[in-house]
């Protein structure tokens, strides 16, 4: 029996999967994960791109100016990572490395959740800073930031922590 063949009884879940199995059962999580990041991402781009064809966006100052470029890069480089996950499915399919893709596809999801937040915390700070003032700005991606800390890392540790 191959080791795609055996069970993967050391997994903890209760589940009779061989390891062939498990990992396109996490690859398929994977997708499924980044499949629901992308649409974020693709909103956030088209949110971003919008913005320079009002006729307001001139009278951005250096910050808001900078602040919106930088969203704009994040958006760009978070819609290239989803695209990583892809591409390097797409190319090492029947390459017999599946348990590499999964690996690779876990970072990028973590690097897209992480790259989503700091778009969030970025459009609060923006909308605040143009619609009320930069002090609210800062105090509104303050807080965008502390709620997202606490919902993407300290709710999944308490969770797990939870057995």
């Amino acid at each position: 029996m191959t080791p795609d063949e055996a069970p993967s009884s050391g997994h903890g879940d209760g589940r009779d999967e061989t390891a062939a199995e498990r990992m396109d059962r996490l690859w398929d999580d994977i997708l499924q994960e980044l499949r629901v990041m992308q649409t974020g991402a693709q909103l956030f781009a088209g949110f971003l791109l919008t913005l320079p064809f009002q006729s307001s966006f001139s009278e951005l100052d250096d910050f808001g100016t900078a602040l919106y470029l930088g969203m704009v890069s994040l958006a760009v480089i978070t819609t290239a990572l989803v695209m990583t996950a892809v591409a390097t499915h797409q190319r090492l399919t029947g390459e017999h490395v599946k348990d590499r893709v999964v690996a690779v596809g876990r970072g990028v999801v973590r690097a897209v959740v992480v790259m989503l937040a700091l778009i969030l915390v970025g459009i609060s700070v923006f909308v605040f800073d143009v619609v009320v003032n930069r002090t609210a700005a800062l105090v509104a991606g303050g807080v965008a930031a502390v709620v997202l800390a606490t919902l993407l890392l300290v709710v999944p540790e308490l969770l797990r922590r939870v057995r």
